[in-house]
């Protein structure tokens, strides 16, 4: 099979096409033929030799993909060989062909494409685990999205406001905020131009947000508390503005605020597979219903992998990147 691998830790230019075996499925897994595949941050860091993969998981990239379950072991699932999926994987997405848990499987949601359902798994995974189990977010109860144009940043707005949720992002720039808006976003600050802090106090009047997703973390984290609601959870999921921050302490006591985060790459498959459950019992009817739809910024032929990191880094995307195979 084709697949993209990493030649040495760098930029996007080490990525190249090269010729792989097609991987075996192993006890309670699935060999899917993959039509498209979705990039992610953590593709990135991974190439600059940042963020390995987990202990037995792929060396080739890639976290999410759609395609065609061709063989492997469907025992006990309602899965069936042909049928269409997008999944969550531990690495090897990059590819023609990839292995996947059964559990971590999702049907292809009616009236999208293999490329939409590429653009699912990661960010839904991602959000349902942060937003709604660890954030705990309810209906009526106010989200801040720091990032509200990125993929992550798309479904969280979307899911939120599903759940009858209020929203506020922030973006980096004029158009960003716009589409955030038009995805429902009540409030897209502008973050160079705007202090966030102000902007969600004024906009709340002055309660707060009861649930960040933060991306950032780093001089973030203390801003934040000052515009966490009493009872707020503050959820940490990546760190590109630093791994250490300040926090105080005396308003994390007097606010009774949470401090939270994950990560979700090396967790077991038992737990991945929970929440594909809880996924496909409360948002992948909110997509057939169209309330929920991925956001894609761009669609490529696998052969320019290096193109789809280099928009990656570039920051100006809005949504997802994702790639097919021809």
């Amino acid at each position: 099979m084709r697949a993209i691998e990493i030649t040495r830790p760098g930029g996007p230019d080490v990525l190249k096409l090269c010729e792989r075996p097609i991987p075996q499925a192993g006890s309670g897994e699935v060999v899917l033929r993959v039509e498209a595949f979705g990039v992610n941050r953590p593709d990135v860091l991974q190439r600059m030799g940042l963020y390995p993969p987990p202990e037995g998981a792929s060396d080739i990239p890639g976290l999410e993909v759609c395609g065609e379950i061709v063989s492997g072991d469907v025992s006990g699932s309602d899965w069936r060989v042909g049928d269409r999926v997008c999944a969550l994987v531990s690495g090897g997405g990059y590819a023609e062909y990839c292995v996947a848990p059964v559990g971590q499987c999702l049907p292809l949601p009616k009236g999208l494409s293999p490329e939409e359902g590429a653009a699912l798994p990661e960010t839904a995974f991602t959000v349902w685990h942060n937003v709604f189990e660890r954030g705990r977010l309810q209906a009526d109860e106010t989200l801040l999205v720091q990032g509200g144009s990125s993929g992550i940043g798309t479904m969280a707005i979307q899911l939120a406001v599903a759940s009858g949720a209020h929203v506020l992002v922030t973006a980096g720039s004029q158009e960003k905020c716009a589409a955030c808006v038009k995805l429902g976003a009540e409030l897209a600050i502008h973050y160079p131009s705007q202090d966030f802090v102000e902007a969600v106090q004024a906009h709340t009047g002055q309660r707060g947000a009861d649930v960040i997703l933060d991306m950032v973390a780093g001089k973030y984290l203390a801003r934040e508390q000052q515009c966490l609601a009493e009872e707020g959870r503050l959820v940490v999921i990546a760190v590109q503005g630093g791994a250490r921050g300040e926090i105080d302490a005396g308003l994390l006591m007097r606010r009774r605020q949470t401090l939270t985060g994950s990560t979700l790459r090396a967790r077991s498959v038992a737990f991945k597979s929970s929440i594909a459950q809880a996924l496909r019992k409360t948002v992948w009817p909110w997509i057939e219903q169209g309330r929920v739809r991925p956001v894609l910024d761009t669609v490529l032929p696998a052969e320019d992998i290096v193109l789809a990191h280099q928009r990656m880094e570039q920051g100006q995307h809005i949504g997802k990147i994702v790639l097919r195979w021809s």
